[in-house]
């Protein structure tokens, strides 16, 4: 007699969840907490805006009465689901923060908009979701939003003057359903048309207390990031986690993430411990990484939670190759999608023998008060070796859709074994459960991810099919989840229309997101089956063989006109290695004007590209590619020995000025913002030292910075304050009293551990000789090429400033690559004595810079005058 079989059925562990609103929460935890000026946000690209968690919850409590009066005055009802909704359509910002959290406050659900949508998006959205209101952005144009009722952020502040801080009764907010709807999200529908996920407070809470137990904040986690669309499930759990932990959220704008160099850069600044993203980004940040061969960066970043695609197992072994397991970096992958609050299962990679056998990496476990189906198409569980379609039951499922939409995706549960799992959700996804843990086998319909977004096919293909001209058309996926996967619509076009590839994608940008819209290929016909089915498998072939990257015979469009001789050899290999990183999708001809991103590349291919043209020999930044206009640009920055004449055209458009009061709130921003935020030794101090340190040091200072007539700032060409230099007599310099809990106590002790000897035995002991130059500080908005320009103005210009004075020399202490490299190369600069960072010891015993690595130096230098 045999054995029944193990039937596909997974259970997280049950836990006890208390039903609270998200809002409540951070407020009782404000109430319990002694200090409310804990900095709860950072925001730097507005003058680094700072809130604390006061701020926070006063402002947000005076927004929300706004929005009630708003509401409330426009006698707005409640959509066709019962919800209030608050439509947003804001950029990542301190006040977007503000605005969610005063959302939640007066009742009401937010919903994302992306102010990128296309306007036709927009309109849907809107119209089904009925939002009592929405706020916007004042770039943003009210019109945009039709007839709904529009205010700007701004506005809804100024209305908010005269408003109380305190919390909101809840008595006095709107009545919500029975769900209590906390966010609204977006997804590519599977009828072609956007629909809206209804999601609670209670299954957020029930995800982020999962998160909370298995994943725990640690004892030096100080800073978390924000840094995912709005419009994007994961970014709930990014902002909130942190938010209900008393933790510093850091928001990083859209520009920061699209460059790898500065995304690095503050991962490590702000000491980052943990990171969701999606394998395309994590894919992108191992590659510069290697490009950049720096061992230690990102070092303090253990978790990793890749989601959102599949993951694949030799990039999980790449990241073990860069990362130790045994320095404590763990991997994760996690899968789930806004209908199941983004993630319902997860597996941890620590090591590669956490992958040994696989050949898929598993998606793992069942989070907390949830239930894994896999099932036949009569709802029967499937035996564990088969496959069976993924349904989900618990504490995660939202809500539904807005207006009740789909209905066949969220029903009853056949299986239920008690109340909590009443209802049961159709992921659309196939898995099989292998030695108890669970693996993705794939999707039951046209949808794919793209950079982490759910793209449904069949929405990209009736928006093609809705163009003018366009007669037939099918859209696929070639490589989905690969590096070079590739979005593409096979259309044929009615015989008198003259429509191009190209002329159709333009068209489509008016109705799809951008990263929906396909590379269009112009057919005469659509190859079918004998059943009359379209011949899926043959378009996709004909596309690979037409436009194959590995195929050396690959035929590229390149045009070298108005390149010289002296560049060729270099657009040669420039032009081939674009050809052949992105191939597949190029789209016009490749020449000095094309821009590398209308060609087709992307961030990821953008990395590659870099590093194969390392390989051949020619060396460009990151961020020079990237920022650059057009492959002309690129070109330029390969040729160029160095960047002198370039730095001196710049450097004739500034201007400089003796240092006064005038002067001192842009000196300030400046300085701030130069050392805070990117200073090799603050580095490692933070979160020790604030930003106040700096102002309460030199406010004590100014007058006499100001009275010594060493000390200027810099304007460009618009008179707009750019950088600023304070300098003082080596022998003449004031005695600084620095308060014993000012962190820069540290930094001031090390510049005179390492100056005071150099200082006596190299310098001349009477005034009127040295100058000190001590702080050189830029606008946090100039690009890299603009920074080393203004340095080296200012480098002159205080040698002209000191020789008028009648001065010999410049004593000035280097901690950054970049200064001392300058100092070095170009400036004049002998050094007196290179000193290892991680080696000083303070008067305490301390040792604050232990963890730098033995590469990072302060070098000591003097210049003479001829």
């Amino acid at each position: 007699m045999g054995s029944l079989p193990d039937l596909s059925i997974l259970k997280g562990e049950k836990r006890n969840l208390e039903k609270r609103k998200l809002h409540a929460l951070f407020e009782e935890r404000l109430q319990t907490v002694s200090n409310n000026n804990d900095i709860a946000i950072i925001y730097k690209e507005n003058n680094n805006s700072t809130l604390t968690y006061g701020q926070l919850n006063e402002t947000s409590n005076k927004v929300a009465r706004s929005i009630l009066k708003q509401v409330v005055g426009d006698h707005a009802l409640a959509n066709n689901d019962g919800d209030y909704i608050v439509a947003v359509s804001m950029l990542p910002s301190d006040k977007l923060i503000v605005t969610l959290l005063a959302i939640w406050k007066c009742g009401a659900a937010y919903l994302p908009l992306d102010p990128t949508f296309p306007e036709q998006r927009i309109k849907h959205i809107l119209k089904e979701s009925k939002p009592v209101l929405v706020i916007h952005d004042d770039t943003v144009d009210a019109n945009y939003f039709n007839a709904n009722q529009a205010i700007s952020y701004n506005k809804l502040m100024d209305e908010s003057d005269n408003q109380s801080e305190s919390n909101v009764p809840e008595i006095e907010s709107l009545t919500q359903t029975t769900e209590n709807l906390a966010i609204v999200l977006y997804t590519s529908g599977s009828t072609g048309i956007p629909k809206g996920v209804r999601l609670p407070h209670d299954i957020i809470l029930n995800r982020l207390q999962w998160q909370f137990n298995e994943f725990p904040y640690s004892k030096t986690e100080k800073i978390c990031i924000f840094k995912t669309a709005l419009t994007f499930v994961d970014s709930v759990c990014e902002i909130w986690g942190p938010l209900l932990n008393g933790l510093t959220l850091l928001v990083i704008p859209k520009h920061i993430t699209r460059d790898p160099q500065k995304l690095v850069d503050e991962l490590s600044t702000y000491k980052i411990e943990r990171l969701v993203l999606v394998p395309s980004l994590l894919r992108s940040l191992l590659m510069y990484l290697s490009l950049n061969n720096n061992t230690s960066a990102l070092r303090n970043l253990k978790l990793w939670v890749s989601s959102g695609e599949p993951l694949a197992v030799s990039l999980a072994k790449e990241f073990f190759q860069y990362f130790s397991a045994k320095d404590g970096h763990v991997l994760c992958n996690f899968y789930g999608s806004t209908e199941v609050m983004g993630d319902v299962t997860y597996y941890s990679i620590k090591g590669d023998e956490s992958l040994e056998g696989f050949e898929k990496v598993p998606i793992g476990y069942p989070v907390d008060n949830t239930i894994i189906y896999l099932l036949d198409q009569d709802l029967r569980p499937v035996s564990n070796d088969e496959s069976g379609e993924l349904w989900v039951s618990g504490c995660n499922l939202a809500a539904g859709y807005v207006n009740g939409r789909d209905p066949d995706r969220f029903i009853a549960n056949p299986l239920a074994e008690s109340s909590a799992y009443s209802r049961i959700y159709r992921t659309g996804d196939f898995a099989k459960i292998y030695k108890g843990t669970l693996f993705y086998e794939g999707r039951t319909d046209s949808q794919i991810k793209i950079r982490g977004h759910r793209v449904d096919l069949s929405e990209v293909e009736k928006s093609v099919l809705a163009i003018d001209g366009i007669d037939k058309g099918v859209v696929l996926c070639y490589k989905a989840g690969e590096m070079d996967q590739a979005l593409l619509a096979f259309v044929t076009s009615e015989p008198t229309s003259k429509m191009t590839g190209l002329k159709v994608e333009s068209l489509l940008q008016d109705k799809l997101a951008t990263y929906m819209i396909p590379q269009v290929i112009i057919l005469d016909n659509i190859p079918l089956l004998v059943n009359g089915k379209v011949d899926r498998q043959s378009l996709l072939k004909m596309y690979e063989n037409t436009n194959n990257n590995d195929d050396s015979s690959i035929i590229l469009d390149i045009d070298y006109t108005n390149i010289p001789k002296s560049k060729m050899t270099a657009a040669e290999v420039l032009f081939h290695t674009v050809g052949s990183v992105i191939g597949r999708s190029t789209r016009n001809t490749l020449s000095v004007k094309s821009n590398y991103y209308e060609l087709g590349g992307n961030s990821l291919n953008s990395i590659y590209t870099i590093t194969q043209l390392k390989k051949q020999g020619y060396l460009i930044g990151i961020t020079d590619f990237i920022m650059a206009k057009n492959l002309g640009e690129v070109l330029n920055k390969m040729c160029s020995d160095d960047n002198q004449s370039q730095i001196n055209m710049e450097a004739a458009n500034y201007v400089s000025e003796t240092l006064n009061n005038e002067h001192k709130k842009d000196g300030l921003s400046m300085i701030v913002s130069s050392f805070y935020e990117k200073a090799d030794l603050e580095h490692w101090l933070k979160p020790e030292i604030k930003e106040c340190d700096y102002n309460d040091l030199l406010n004590d200072t100014w007058k006499i910075l100001v009275d010594k007539g060493l000390s200027f700032i810099v304007r460009d060409q618009n008179s707009k304050p750019i950088a600023i230099a304070l300098n003082v007599d080596v022998r003449d310099e004031a005695d600084i009293t620095i308060e014993a809990e000012n962190a820069l106590v540290i930094i001031f002790e090390f510049l005179e551990h390492v100056e005071g000897s150099v200082r006596e035995q190299h310098l001349p002991q009477e005034k009127g000789k040295i100058v000190h130059s001590f702080m050189m500080a830029t606008h946090q908005e100039l690009t890299a090429q603009e920074n080393i320009a203004v340095i080296q103005f200012m480098e002159e210009e205080l040698v002209q400033i000191a020789k008028k004075k009648g001065y010999i020399g410049i004593f000035t202490t280097n901690t950054s690559p970049l200064t001392q490299q300058l100092g070095s190369d170009i400036l004049g600069y002998e050094t007196l004595l290179d000193y290892q960072v991680n080696q000083f010891v303070s008067s305490t015993g301390r040792t604050p810079f232990a963890k730098a690595p033995d590469s990072q130096r302060a070098l000591v230098c003097l210049k003479k005058f001829s």
